[in-house]
């Protein structure tokens, strides 16, 4: 099972993918939000190429475990794509997940400028894995 996450942002969406396994999740590419939403031959193609049998987007949440306030903006792009892509959709938590990115990035050694680029594919494969976890059984604190 190939799972494809998406981390919806106004801009940019950052895309991560499991492996054939779906055990693994790996950071993939960012593209502009339009490209996105519109199936532009950039994502199809990225489609064509990972055959996803499942779309996970990440679900912004307040600290106190409430939808944020991007939240309904959030699902209605997830359906859609998931509708034209003919994909079952499910949402996760991606609380912290950009923070968690960008110390990930951070450690690395790359700058605030080089990052800029990378940080919502990283939280997107974070949040993935975290589905991935549940989804498999494991206990993401492992």
């Amino acid at each position: 099972m190939v799972a494809l996450g998406l981390d919806i942002g106004e801009t940019r969406i950052g895309i991560a993918v499991s492996d054939r396994s779906g055990t693994m999740a790996m950071p993939l590419k960012v593209l502009p939000a339009q490209e996105v939403v519109s199936l532009a031959r950039s994502f199809r193609l990225l489609i064509e190429d990972h055959e996803p049998d499942v779309l996970v987007c990440g679900l912004p949440r307040t600290l106190a475990g409430e939808e944020g306030p991007q939240a309904d903006r959030v699902k209605h792009v997830g359906e859609g794509v998931a509708r034209a892509l003919g994909l079952p959709l499910e949402f996760v938590d991606e609380r912290l997940s950009s923070r968690e990115a960008k110390r990930i990035l951070r450690e690395q050694g790359l700058s605030e400028k080089q990052m800029r680029g990378k940080i919502d594919m990283v939280a997107a494969s974070l949040f993935l894995q975290a589905w991935l976890d549940t989804h498999n059984g494991k206990d993401a604190c492992e």
